[in-house]
């Protein structure tokens, strides 16, 4: 019984190092937090969908994934996030829905601050540039987006905000 004990203090100090080394922080015994576990689950989705050059992970209830690499407005780090994205005439549509949170996501404020990204579809790399679509073009979009996929639509409900479509145009 003992021994078990001991082994399984031994495995948790094992795996709390190994998230330590990957910077997503564990407090003093060893625990993650829900915000370190979710932070270390996105990790290691970028991670699989590089490695893979999107076969896993490039797709997501029906539509196209991205991995969208931004600099942060406030700390300067570099953040990739992968987000659900949609076809677009003129490169991808991404939503800011938050899941219908009051508040727009983190990665939207970045875009706004410095539009100059960094996108992956699949095995494409392409620098582009972040724009807010409004007006015609936002509604035309979105009427694309709840099409491909019905639960933005869900979110739209769920908050008083109108949720942003950004368009992510390649660089030529």
């Amino acid at each position: 019984m003992d021994s078990d004990w001991t082994l399984s203090q031994h495995a948790r100090c094992i795996v709390a190092e190994y998230l330590s080394s990957l910077h997503i922080g564990v407090d003093q015994k060893g625990r993650c937090t829900t915000k370190y576990l979710f932070k270390f689950i996105m990790k290691l989705n970028v991670a699989i969908y590089r490695l893979s050059r999107g076969k896993v992970g490039g797709r997501m209830r029906g539509f196209k994934v991205l991995l969208l690499t931004t600099v942060g407005r406030k700390s300067g780090k570099v953040y990739t996030t992968p987000l659900g994205c949609f076809d677009h005439q003129d490169g991808y549509v991404i939503v800011a829905s938050n899941a219908g949170l009051p508040t727009h996501p983190a990665w939207y404020y970045n875009l706004k601050s410095n539009p100059q990204v960094t996108v992956q579809v699949l095995d494409n790399i392409i620098p582009a540039t972040a724009e807010v679509l409004s007006g015609e073009a936002r509604t035309q979009a979105w009427q694309q987006v709840i099409a491909s996929a019905p639960s933005y639509a869900d979110y739209e409900k769920k908050t008083t905000r109108e949720i942003p479509l950004m368009l992510l145009r390649p660089n030529r």
